[in-house]
Formats: C-alpha cells, sequence, structure tokens
C-alpha cells in the first residue's frame, strides 16, 4: 500500500512542506541566509555561488529582457496569472529578496527623521519594487521608531501593488494586550494577511496570518537583536515550529554604516511555492521587524530585545 502523504501546511501547494518535513528534492538545498546569484549580489552581504552551464547545452534567450529606467534595472514584468493580486506576478519567479535603504543625508547631517525608502531587488541586483513611507513629519519624530505608518510598495509600471499599514501600538513587552502589528494590503485596500506580534518572555515572536486571521507561519528572532560584525536571523518557521522554511536576515552593513545612518540591508528566502500572498506578508513583516528594532542604529536608543 502506498505510504499516507500529510495534507500540505497552509499556504503552501507542495505536500513536501508539511509540518515537520525538511525542504523537499528539486527545490533550492542551500541554508537560509546563502544567498545565490551574479556579481553584484556581494554588496548586500549575501554569499554567491557560481552557476555555470554544461558544455554542449544550448542557452534559451531570454524572452522578457530587464526594463532599464533612469539608470536602474527592473526585473521584467511577468504575465499576469489568475488568482494572483496584481504587481505579486514578480514573488511567484523568486525564492529570495534583498532589501536595501536608502541612506538618507539630511537624516546623517540634522538628525531630522525623514521618511524612509527602500528598493526590494531579486539576487541578480534587479529591482522588483520600490518602496516608501507616508507618514507626517510630526509622527516621525514625535513617535520615533515606534510610529504609526503607511508603507506603499511600486512596481516598475508605477502601480502601487502592497499597501503596508502599522497603527500605533506599544512597543514593550510590559503591555502585552497592546502588542505591534501590521496589515497587508494588495492591492491597496484589499487586506492579504497580517503580521501579529506574540507576548514571550525573551524572544521576539510573530505570527504570520492570512486574511482570515488564520495562523499559517512563525517568525522566531534571538533573544539579543544586538551585534557587531555578524548577521542576525529571524528565523521563518512552520505554525507548530518544528520546521525551519525560511529566514529574514539583518545583514552586516560596515561599522560606519551601522554607526552613523540608520539605513538596513535585509535578505528574505522563502520555499518558491509559498502563497504569494504569504511572500507578500513576509516582506511586510521585514519591514516591522525593521522599525522595531533597528531603526536606531548605533545610539542609546537601540533596542536590542523585546524589554528595551
Amino acid at each position: 500500500l502506498p505510504a499516507h502523504k500529510p495534507a500540505p501546511a497552509p499556504g503552501f501547494s507542495n505536500a513536501n512542506y508539511a509540518p515537520g518535513n525538511q525542504v523537499p528534492y528539486g527545490y533550492p538545498q542551500h541554508a537560509p541566509g546563502t544567498y545565490q546569484g551574479v556579481a553584484g549580489a556581494e554588496s548586500y552581504g549575501f554569499q554567491v555561488q557560481a552557476m555555470g552551464v554544461p558544455a554542449g547545452l544550448a542557452v534559451p534567450p531570454i524572452q522578457n529582457q530587464p526594463i532599464v529606467k533612469e539608470g536602474t534595472i527592473w526585473m521584467p514584468v511577468p504575465p499576469p496569472l489568475p488568482n494572483c493580486p496584481p504587481g505579486l506576478e514578480y514573488l511567484t519567479q523568486i525564492d529570495q529578496i534583498l532589501i536595501h535603504q536608502q541612506i538618507e543625508l539630511l537624516e546623517i547631517l540634522t538628525g531630522f527623521e525623514t521618511n524612509n525608502k527602500y528598493e526590494i531587488k531579486n539576487t541578480l541586483g534587479q529591482r522588483v519594487y520600490f518602496a516608501a513611507e507616508d507618514t507626517e513629519c510630526c509622527t516621525r519624530n514625535c513617535c520615533g521608531p515606534s510610529r504609526p505608518f503607511t508603507l506603499r510598495i511600486i512596481d516598475n509600471l508605477g502601480h502601487e501593488v502592497i499597501t503596508l499599514q502599522r497603527p500605533l501600538r506599544c512597543s514593550s513587552c510590559c503591555f502585552p494586550c497592546c502588542l505591534q502589528e501590521l496589515e497587508v494590503q494588495a492591492p491597496p485596500g484589499t487586506p492579504v494577511g497580517y503580521v501579529v506580534q506574540n507576548w514571550h518572555a525573551c524572544l521576539p515572536k510573530f505570527t504570520i496570518q492570512d486574511e482570515k486571521r488564520m495562523d499559517i507561519l512563525k517568525i522566531i528572532g534571538p533573544c539579543v537583536v544586538c551585534s557587531c560584525c555578524e548577521d542576525i536571523h529571524f528565523e521563518v518557521k512552520s505554525v507548530d515550529e518544528t520546521c525551519t522554511v525560511g529566514r529574514i536576515s539583518k545583514q552586516w552593513s560596515g561599522i560606519l554604516k551601522e554607526a552613523f545612518t540608520d539605513a538596513d540591508n535585509f535578505g528574505i528566502t522563502f520555499p518558491m511555492d509559498l502563497d504569494v500572498k504569504m511572500k507578500a506578508v513576509m516582506i511586510g513583516a521585514c519591514f516591522l521587524i525593521d522599525f522595531m528594532f533597528f531603526e536606531h542604529a548605533g545610539d542609546n536608543q537601540q533596542r536590542t530585545g523585546v524589554w528595551q
């Protein structure tokens, strides 16, 4: 009799990703945090492995060429897909993302907090999205990293495809009834998932939920969210926390950048066949983690854990 196969975990289309199973054969076998790509990815702190073509094997021509706009190379526009929110088709083709926060000279020179801006790229260095914070001046400078915000993510056609909304909540685990939360909308106005902080005595923990508030994944960070000269990893796990399915990594950017700016580099890995909506929610989780733990770099207000 054929062996009984468990039902696939929520959010996955492949039964091999049921909780407790490791990455199945045929999927990328590199460990989360080790990024494969081409020249240029090293500047983001990712490891690169050369990928050659066997002799005699013909390489098919590229159908969709990258788009170049104002000196920036954008990822080719994929065709529309059924049951996929418009603009998220890009995410069906990748299992790794690089997020690079732009350095704001005004912040460095004056300490005046400006709206954050981010480039979201694939491992080829092609821009997938551009993200910009939309928050009032008084809110940014009075509430600091705990501020409520709206983050708008646009594609290479200039369309807003994802909107992230964070309400004003408490930033300390002393108040477990009012912890952090982030709503992810795709397209804007249509919720597709949530990132909810979970109370824990010493670990940063979050739950990724779908639009129906059903738990899909867990995110678990280190006890001390502060380090020097090394990366900081937040593991993405199944709901029962028995299987690691991805990772959100804060990359070490160098002593000068870490000390004098709050511009951070992140990397995200997730299964290729993860529900595209959950991939968008994982991107939202990365931004929430950035605001909670890394928005103040190199000063006395840097948070080192869930209590401070």
